[in-house]
């Protein structure tokens, strides 16, 4: 081979290597599917789905997703078409979501939708007529980062109405029941709460899909704060009737739907304080009195001056203390010396105590002096502090509005957002310590409680000992560790997290817990409820043969007095002696069976 064509061949793969490096990196692909059932063949079709689903799907589009399929009025075999052939376009997707909007229903625990040509006759009909959600699920599960499904399908269900029911203990939800996703990466979005109904509102959407097309496909913004801007939208429009819920969980990091437009970093505006401040800061460092008096030749006036005249007066403070101490230190030595030399000159020691005690005012006064200024420092210090915060905020305000002034829609990104709610939680906390607090957050602390089940009295405003013994409750069973003493925000948001019940019910003797009621305990037939509130099984009744003799000689038992005097066992006299205590015991089993509940029973001899 020739060796001129080595430098060729060496610029060539340079060059490739240049093309492959300078590529833009690859998007990520995002499909969707959308849903929506109005057309119902067998009961009163709905307005909304049908609009929801439009304004969805061009929600999506907007946002510029990769493949968004919008169907509508599906029966039940294009359904499970459409859901095929969605599970192959998410297999090499990043983002995957599914949004339905029609009739669905929780039986024994299991969400099915229903297509408009379901027809439910009976309750074992779901099985075959409708499509559980467990397989809406094996369609998104391909997707790597986000799998969402979205269900506005919690309305009043006509089908529960109608449906004849073929066995007894199958239970029929209404709305949506709870799910839990086994699968990491996915959220499941219900316009309303499980076993709540959602309402369809009086415009052309419902309130959930116009809370979706605002805040879902923000730029920038985490999937998780999308659906809490949701919830509250829809809580405030419908007047707290409503309340969407999410379940499942996703990682530390933000998943927004739509990525964040990259901004040109904007540059503050410069702070004429700040080389001032940077200068007073190195002279504090040096902490004498010629470095603080070189600042000041720099900077006669303003805040930063006056500051290091402050602290000029307390390093001046401590050298008179100082030099106080050693004078008094030296008057002292000078007494103890005329007093070991034994001199008699009064004059002399009347004046090296005068001195000696000049000396001691005179070091009493520095430290008072010094006192006052360290206090005067102390001060200063902390409106420096107060000042560099408020110029620190100062150029924080001055960035957003110049982000503002450039027209950006974006929303402000995640870590201002987070820094100002931490801001406004600091100052919420502090107004909460500096006082008792407000009725209306413990009567709210007192409702959530009352609803996970740890509080049985009224929600009355008053933080009683029953209010601490019941948060002393959530503690325990819920293993937070919130402050049982006072009612806090902290609490209030724990406690509204919590779905359902979380202190157990405690329910009579006789009852026992049945989820959120006490139901009766019924012992089958030969059986009866024992004292530990189980059934117990009753024993055979004894045959016991008596003759007539003896029927008639404990007729005759009260006459003879003198058998009990010797000691013959008798019914009567042998209940007498019975001590009090004895006689109140608790009857067994088998004297309840027995009917030994008496006196008479007892002296009857049927009793074993």
């Amino acid at each position: 081979m020739n060796s001129h064509g080595y430098p060729t061949l060496r610029r060539i793969l340079l060059a490739a290597v240049l093309l492959l490096v300078c590529q833009p990196a690859f998007a990520e692909k995002r499909v969707a599917l959308v849903l929506g059932n109005s057309a119902y063949q067998n009961v009163p079709q709905l307005t909304n789905p049908i609009n929801d689903g439009a304004v969805v799907a061009a929600t999506l589009k907007a946002a510029g997703f990769d493949v968004v399929d919008s169907r509508h009025d599906l029966p039940a075999a294009e359904t499970r078409r459409a859901l095929r052939d969605f599970a192959d376009r998410a297999r090499d997707a990043d983002i995957a979501v599914v949004y339905y909007a029609g009739h669905g229903m929780e039986v024994d625990g299991t969400n099915y939708l229903i297509p408009v040509d379901a027809k439910l006759e009976r309750d074992t009909d779901i099985y075959d007529e409708a499509l559980s959600l467990d397989r809406v699920l094996v369609a998104i599960e391909p997707a790597t980062r986000l799998r969402l499904v979205i269900l506005d399908a919690c309305r009043d269900n006509p089908f529960a109405k109608s449906m004849k029911r073929t066995l007894a203990s199958r239970g029929i939800g209404q709305g949506l029941g709870k799910i839990e996703p086994s699968s990491p990466n996915m959220l499941i979005a219900y316009s309303a709460k499980a076993g709540s109904t959602a309402l369809d509102g009086d415009a052309k959407n419902s309130p959930f899909t116009l809370a979706l097309a605002k805040h879902l496909t923000t730029p920038g913004l985490d999937v998780r704060r999308a659906f809490g801007f949701v919830r509250d939208e829809v809580l405030k429009t419908t007047g707290n009737k409503q309340e969407p819920f999410v379940y499942g969980s996703l990682g530390g990091d933000d998943v927004p739907l739509v990525p964040a437009a990259k901004a040109a970093p904007s540059t503050p505006a410069p702070n004429p304080q700040a080389e001032a401040r940077r200068d007073y800061e190195l002279a504090l460092q040096i902490g004498n009195k010629d470095a603080l008096s070189a600042f000041l030749a720099q900077y006669p006036d303003g805040f930063y001056a006056n500051l290091a005249k402050i602290q000029i007066a307390r390093i001046a403070a401590e050298e008179t203390r100082v030099a106080a101490t050693e004078k008094a230190r030296l008057a002292e030595q000078e007494r103890a010396r005329l007093a070991a030399e034994g001199t008699q000159k009064t004059q002399q020691l009347k004046a090296a105590e005068a001195d000696a005690k000049a000396a001691e005012q005179a070091r009493i006064a520095a430290e008072k002096a010094k006192q006052v200024a360290q206090e005067q420092a102390a001060a200063a210090e902390q409106k420096r502090a107060a000042a560099e915060m408020a110029d620190k905020l100062s150029e924080k305000i001055t960035a957003l509005n110049a982000a503002g002034d450039r027209g950006s829609a974006s929303p402000p990104p995640a870590e201002t957002v987070q820094g100002d709610k931490q801001g406004e939680k600091a100052v919420n906390v502090a107004s909460l310590t500096a006082g008792p607090p407000p009725a209306d957050l413990t009567k709210s602390v007192q409702i959530e409680l009352r609803r996970v089940g740890c509080l049985t009295a009224d929600a009355d405003g008053e933080w009683n000992t029953a209010s601490q013994r019941s948060m002393a409750l959530f503690n325990r069973h819920a293993r937070t560790k919130f402050d049982v003493k006072v009612a806090s925000v902290d609490a209030l948001d724990a406690i509204k997290v919590k779905p359902a019940r979380v202190c157990p019910m405690i329910c009579e003797h006789g009852f026992e817990a049945d989820g959120d009621r006490c139901s009766k305990i019924v012992c089958g037939e030969g059986s009866f409820l024992n004292g530990d509130n189980e059934c117990e099984k009753r024993r055979g009744k004894a045959t016991v043969k008596r003759n007539e003799n003896d029927r008639s000689s404990r007729r005759v038992r009260p006459e003879r007095q003198d058998s009990v005097d010797r000691g013959t066992p008798r019914y009567d006299a042998g209940y007498r002696a019975r001590p009090q205590a004895q006689q109140a015991r608790p009857l067994t089993g088998s004297e309840r069976f027995w009917g030994c509940n008496s006196n008479e029973a007892i002296m009857s001899g049927k009793c074993p």
